[in-house]
């Protein structure tokens, strides 16, 4: 018997003017549902989920919520006036009236590591977007709306959430333009696509290969109609094919590129960062010799040597604070080190893209923000004219004599891209430019720097967007360590696990000696019977759960199997638990076994 939804909208259409932005949207909401609402930027996406919260009315809905069913909403630009701290903004989630819910603020306050007495006036970005998770967490509801919940987050935290939201009880909706996030987190998609609502039952990780089943079939039927092609699918459907071939491509170009790096490294390495003769020569864009800086005794950087050759693309990331911007303007020679040396490259043209910095005009059109004199616009060795510059970044002919003024918030930060980007320059310095940016322009920037023949140092806490950019990552702990991986961010996150695993694993093994250590000084210099049989026959059993975990881990691996059938996958994932636990205690048991006899032989 299929479970009843705790939410349904029926017959949901909303306008603006002229401007219809869906029709007959049919949607429902089960308890548990992980959900990714997709859709291209102005689709309305934002709209429905405030329709969905309560907050603006639908024409014609029929609405439907279970009795008790509590929705808690996450708007995109939360409004924090009238609060005077961040732990203000937090307590102000809890539907009690209770009295003694402080402890409750305190455990969300230290979960997500809030500053919680500044001012939310004068806190961060991320600080502000950190306290109003938090706040739209605490009461636990049964529907949680989150738009644009990764903003302005670093990767720790962004990591963390998937780990709240992936063990939430209730049902989430999301709208992200973190694809990885998205991936990690949701098991069902919602698509607003030209003003229709469609739904799969998969994940965003599957969104691509189905949305191109969508057009490919809507094309096909409208042939078989014998009615023109509606030019918006056709153009939908090779615009994706398109980029599904590019990505095909890309990937394959970065593996080459990220190799390049690694042989990069350890050549450098063997000569002490000295200049080379040669192709090293040539190639030369900067150099870092153990460099150290830190500020009121806090080290920022510790000993650390780089040497960045044309073409590479450098992301650093870290945790907010960890002084990734500040590694940047060492990097770049705006700041100088404690002790160390930096040095650039001859004929460097440096091109340096940071939000807090590119102001726009107000009161001039984007073609006057691009040209001022003239119609063309000279960009990576060639003229462009000023229309079609813009067409690359998503505007359309008729917005090139429109003021700056009139644009939105994502429309801005693609004109300051534009703006960047169209500046002469053979190394190119990207502060967090991933901001607040939708989909299809971390598409359009993800071109543009595949296509660049430069070098490009980049902070971003895009993951997705790091994994598809760069030939190798600068990781920055927060405790002045750096560490740089000739690969994707993906790449280097299994290489620290693996890292913390072993260290786990040795701590593990002291323990263990030291415990056969004081057992075989108090016992008789042999193995008694039982102890034997168990040395024996503890691989076998130990190998028989292992087959288990197997299984289990392949049943688990359905991506339908929650939805269909969320006992059992309750119960299976119970059972892997307990498998892995008796795994870890047999493992446990032989090793101490083993080194015991080893002492005595």
């Amino acid at each position: 018997m299929a479970e009843t939804p705790i939410y349904t909208l029926k017959g949901a259409s909303l306008s603006f003017g002229t401007n219809q932005l869906f029709r007959n949207v049919d949607l429902y909401i089960n308890r548990g549902d992980k959900i990714s609402l997709v859709g291209r930027n102005g689709s309305g996406k934002s709209t429905l989920l405030k329709v969905i919260a309560g907050a603006i009315e639908a024409d014609n809905a029929e609405i439907f919520i279970q009795p008790g069913v509590r929705i808690s909403y996450m708007p995109q630009e939360p409004d924090f006036s009238g609060f005077s701290s961040l732990k203000d903004v937090v307590r102000a989630g809890i539907y009690s009236s209770d009295e003694n819910t402080d402890y409750k603020v305190d455990i969300m306050i230290e979960q997500f590591g809030i500053l919680a007495g500044i001012s939310p006036d004068k806190a961060s970005g991320g600080e502000r977007r950190k306290a109003a998770l938090a706040r739209a967490l605490i009461s636990e509801p049964d529907i949680l709306l989150l738009d644009e919940p990764t903003n302005h987050l670093d990767m720790p935290t962004i990591e963390k959430l998937e780990a709240i939201i992936s063990g939430f009880r209730g049902a989430v909706i999301l709208i992200s333009h973190d694809r990885m996030f998205l991936s990690n987190v949701s098991q069902t998609t919602f698509w607003l696509d030209r003003g229709i609502l469609r739904r799969n039952n998969r994940g965003f990780k599957h969104f691509e290969e189905w949305q191109e089943q969508v057009i490919e079939q809507e094309i096909i039927e409208q042939k078989y109609l014998n009615k023109k092609i509606e030019e918006e699918t056709e153009w939908l459907h090779k615009g994706v094919t398109a980029r599904r071939r590019r990505n095909m491509g890309r990937l394959r170009r970065l593996q080459q590129l990220r190799q390049e790096r690694r042989e990069q490294i350890k050549r450098i390495g063997s000569v002490d960062l000295e200049i080379s003769e040669g192709d090293f020569r040539s190639k030369f864009v900067l150099e870092a010799k153990h460099i150290n800086k830190s500020f009121s005794g806090r080290d920022i950087v510790k000993d650390f040597s780089i040497r960045i050759l044309k073409g590479n693309k450098i992301g650093v990331v870290g945790p907010n604070g960890a002084g990734k911007t500040t590694l940047i303007k060492l990097l770049t020679k705006r700041l100088e080190p404690d002790s160390g040396t930096v040095r650039l490259g001859k004929n460097l043209d440096e091109a340096y893209f940071d939000q807090n910095r590119i102001t726009l005009d107000s009161k001039k059109t984007l073609w006057q923000t691009l040209c001022d004199k003239g119609d063309h616009i000279w960009v990576r060795g060639q003229y462009r004219h000023v229309v079609a510059y813009l067409k690359d970044f998503l505007f359309r002919p008729d917005q090139a004599q429109c003021p700056v003024s009139a644009l939105s918030g994502g429309e801005k930060n693609r004109l300051m891209l534009a703006v960047a980007l169209a500046r002469p320059s053979n190394f190119l310095v990207l502060d967090e430019p991933t901001n607040d940016l939708d989909m299809d322009t971390l598409d359009l920037l993800q071109e543009v720097l595949d296509e660049y023949s430069g070098t490009v140092l980049l902070v971003s806490h895009d993951r997705d967007f790091i994994d598809r950019v760069v030939t190798s990552v600068i990781y920055m702990s927060g405790n002045g360590n750096i560490y740089e991986h000739a690969g994707s961010y993906s790449d280097l996150l299994a290489k620290l696990a693996e890292k913390e695993e072993n260290i786990v694993v040795k701590k593990k093994v002291k323990t263990v000696v030291e415990k056969v250590v004081r057992t075989s000084s108090h016992k008789s210099p042999r193995l008694s019977y039982n102890q034997q049989r168990q040395l024996e026959i503890l691989p076998s059993e130990i190998e028989k759960i292992e087959q288990d975990i197997s299984q289990t881990e392949n049943l688990l691996s359905n991506p339908d199997l929650y939805n269909e059938n969320p006992t059992e996958f309750t119960r299976l994932s119970a059972l892997l638990s307990e498998l892995q636990r008796q795994k870890d205690t047999k493992e446990t048991t032989w090793l101490e076994l083993q080194m015991l006899q080893d002492s005595i032989l």
